[in-house]
């Protein structure tokens, strides 16, 4: 068996187990035996059950983007970032029950959920290069961990109600966010000026007894 159909053999037989008990309860060898691999092999392929799931996310990034048009859309960056969560949403669908078992495990475990959140930022990192939306600098990251904590509600929404829950929230989730991010961007355009004049002062260069010193230069053993 190929490296990655052994690894998606893996996930779905994660995903089996945790639609039929709690994912809490569900032991590696309980999953190495649903997948009908050994735990050493299991080890080989997944160190954790948290990074079984982070594979799965990552499956789930690829099937969306992989459906994602290559030639781009013309419409508004709001209705772009819709259609691809909306897709995300339509690809989680056949894995609800599993997923509401994952989600009550992580809730329990600070660990488990900070290293989801860390898979769900870099998913939406991807969600938004999908629609064809700028995820780079101090502003991007602020979209990218806002998206996160927005897809979280919509999550809870859908695992609580149905998929159709899910999307209205997810519809005024993008609303409220696009506020947030457009008053961010004016703030970075204002102060950008005013970066820039900080940089040319202060920026890496010092004057010592007459002559220009880098911040390399003051730390020899730094260029080691």
């Amino acid at each position: 068996m190929k490296s990655g159909d052994s690894r998606n053999n893996v996930i779905d037989a994660a995903l089996r187990l945790a639609a039929r008990r709690e994912f809490a309860e569900v032991t590696l060898t309980d999953i190495a035996h649903e997948a009908n691999i050994s735990l050493a092999d299991l080890r080989d392929l997944f160190p954790s059950k948290g990074a079984i799931i982070g594979g799965f996310s990552r499956r789930i990034d690829r099937e969306v983007l992989d459906a994602s048009p290559a030639d781009g859309s013309h419409e508004p960056a709001r209705e772009r970032l819709y259609e691809v969560l909306r897709r995300r949403l339509e690809a989680l669908e056949p894995h609800r029950e599993a997923l509401a078992s994952v989600a009550r495990w992580a809730a329990r475990d600070p660990l488990t959920a900070a290293a989801l959140n860390r898979e769900t930022v870099n998913s939406m990192r991807y969600m938004l290069e999908a629609a064809d939306i700028d995820s780079e600098g101090p502003v991007g990251s602020l979209k990218l961990q806002g998206l996160a904590f927005a897809w979280g509600r919509v999550l809870d929404d859908w695992l609580s109600g149905d998929i159709h829950d899910a999307l209205s929230t997810l519809d005024r989730e993008l609303a409220r966010g696009e506020r947030y991010v457009d008053r961010a961007e004016d703030f970075a355009r204002l102060t950008r000026p005013f970066y820039s004049f900080a940089q040319s002062l202060f920026g890496g260069r010092t004057k010592r007894g007459g002559k220009d010193y880098d911040d390399e230069d003051s730390y020899p053993h730094a260029r080691a």
